[in-house]
């Protein structure tokens, strides 16, 4: 189930990117605004296209598709990389260790750094 979910969703995502490709953007008449153009700028751009009704159809089904691969991939059980890894034990007595002493800060002054 999940390859043919994985094939279709490539499918459906390549589609995508053609259609969006295919499409006249929206700022594709701004400069002819400013010439006197009966277009808006930033108004309404009256009925939507095929091409627009198409690319929202398929971008709600790339959004089904990865929902539903999201859920199935995602029922996995908890894993860890380290399942193979033994733990190392060690004896107490050498994991608990004696305290180090601290040096002093500074050296003390003496008679000849005066």
């Amino acid at each position: 189930m999940v390859p043919i979910l994985i094939i279709i969703h490539v499918c459906i995502c390549i589609a995508l990117v053609l259609i969006v490709l295919l499409q006249k953007g929206k700022g594709a008449g701004m400069g002819a605004a400013f010439g006197g153009s009966s277009q808006t700028v930033f108004g309404s751009t009256g009925a939507t296209s095929f091409l627009h009704k198409v690319t929202t159809g398929i971008a709600v089904v790339f959004m089904l598709t990865s929902l539903t691969l999201s859920f199935f991939i995602g029922k996995g059980g908890p894993s860890s990389v380290m399942e193979d890894v033994t733990p190392i034990t060690q004896p107490l007595e050498q994991t608990q260790q004696a305290p180090v002493e601290q040096a002093p800060a500074a050296p003390a002054e003496t008679e000849e750094t005066k």
